[in-house]
């Protein structure tokens, strides 16, 4: 069980990569949002991963900081990438197409 600063550490560290990443690839402000929940639960997976499997025995306190931040970084990335918005495929307009007879 992971004990108060091991989870305002891990909720500031998740904070920083989602505020980096929207930064960086934010458009919309609802984006920061996403992210920011993306960040928390891919932090949150990686950490469960490292106390589980025990990968990698370095920690910074209680919390398993490389493989929670490599799992937080990798659902940014899916979150960016589901959150985009579809570009419209049909670049003809009303003067292009033929009109019904």
């Amino acid at each position: 069980m992971i004990q108060v600063p091991g989870l305002l550490l891990s909720l500031v560290f998740a904070s920083i990569y989602a505020i980096a990443f929207y930064l960086v690839l934010g458009r919309r402000p609802r984006d920061m949002l996403f992210f920011w929940l993306a960040a928390l639960v891919g932090f949150a997976s990686g950490h469960l991963v490292g106390e589980l499997w025990g990968f990698i025995p370095w920690t910074l306190g209680q919390v398993h900081i490389i493989e929670a931040s490599v799992l937080a970084i990798v659902f940014l990335l899916l979150a960016r990438w589901l959150g985009q918005e579809k570009k419209a495929d049909d670049k003809t307009t009303k003067r292009d197409r033929p009109a019904n007879s």
